[in-house]
């Protein structure tokens, strides 16, 4: 498939010729990493953050935000729970906060390792090349970094300082982490204002170029207490004939391309798919090429500050509910859960 092809079924509209792309991606889905649905517990230890993005919620400047760090033992606990109920990773999330020390966040790593036989996934943002490597030796399997859009305009306008180069600093630090050993995660959303089609399609190719083993895919939710969200809610019109529009279906759309596109990558159903539709977001994902879930581990009283977006599905509820949810999603996916840590390769 070629970039003439994505933008093709990027601009489709009809159903029932839909249905070919949706079919399309769930038979290489099938082929290539099978019927099982992989469990990645995500903790959400902290919701400081030193870089004011223009849509993120979590941004350092919106002052309105109830601020938290997990402890090392309450972080400790949500890896317990994944350890009973079969996790084959754990994923640690954070903003950029300069808080946590290198050394702190290797050690947490090593008490992970200690508790569960599991992968550790980190996403802490952009960070220095010896901070990887302390971490991979600790440890750390995966590393998320979203580049987010491959339109360097685009990436300027929805961050604050115009840093030279700073696209080019992204996807360089990606590189990084495969060359350390990592797998590499990154991802884009869906819909984000000024996003063309063209670039759109090139974000898909690159994944291709960075052979980016997981990719995360959700669409552009407003926040109200940011720039760009703002703009979006007050402002920004959408012309679906020059701009990608935030829905459900392009969000499906890009899932089963990026599916084809890197056939073998792992592609979570994610949570913002389940809060714009929460009766079958995820269900509906996993029958168009994904094949993770990310059960949002974090407590409740933490989760519902990690508000990256507003509105998060299950927000407030306890990992036990979510779990049993996320259990039925891929029974009524007609799936079953993975087994192991649901590599996309062995390290």
């Amino acid at each position: 498939m070629n970039k003439e092809d994505i933008l093709y079924w990027l601009r489709e509209k009809d159903e029932h010729k839909l249905n070919k792309l949706w079919n399309m991606a769930d038979s290489v889905r099938k082929q290539f990493v099978g019927d099982e649905v992989h469990l990645r517990g995500l903790i959400e230890i902290s919701n400081y953050c030193k870089k004011n993005c223009l849509y993120c919620g979590i941004r350092v400047y919106n002052t309105k935000l109830t601020r938290y760090r997990m402890r090392d033992d309450e972080i400790l606990e949500c890896v317990k729970f994944a350890r009973k109920n079969g996790y084959g990773t754990i994923v640690i999330q954070s903003g950029e906060d300069t808080y946590f020390s290198r050394d702190e966040i290797a050690e947490l790593i090593i008490k992970i390792k200690k508790h569960a036989d599991v992968a550790i996934t980190l996403s802490l943002g952009e960070c220095d090349e010896q901070s990887l490597k302390i971490w991979k030796e600790a440890g750390a399997n995966r590393y998320l970094l979203r580049f987010e859009t491959s339109d360097e305009e685009l990436f300027e306008r929805i961050h604050t300082a115009k840093q030279s180069k700073s696209l080019e600093r992204r996807i360089r630090q990606i590189e990084e982490l495969k060359r350390l050993g990592y797998e590499a995660g990154s991802g884009i959303m869906i819909g984000i204002p000024y996003q063309t089609y063209e670039s759109l399609a090139n974000d898909i190719l690159l994944f291709k170029k960075l052979d980016i083993d997981m990719i995360g895919i959700g669409p552009y939710i407003p926040h109200p207490e940011t720039p760009l969200g703002r703009e979006f809610i007050k402002d920004y019109k959408n012309d679906e004939e020059r701009f990608v529009p935030n829905t459900e279906i392009m969000t499906y759309k890009v899932i089963a391309l990026t599916r084809i596109i890197c056939p073998d990558t792992n592609i979570p159903a994610t949570t913002a798919l389940a809060t714009i539709n929460t009766r079958e977001g995820r269900i509906l994902g996993l029958k168009r090429g994904a094949n993770v879930i990310m059960p949002n581990l974090t407590p409740p009283k933490y989760k519902k500050l990690y508000e990256i977006y507003p509105g998060k599905s299950s927000a407030d509820d306890e990992p036990e509910v979510i779990h049993q949810n996320v259990l039925k999603v891929i029974e009524q996916a007609g799936r079953r859960v993975g087994k192991g840590m649901g590599n996309r390769r062995e390290l």
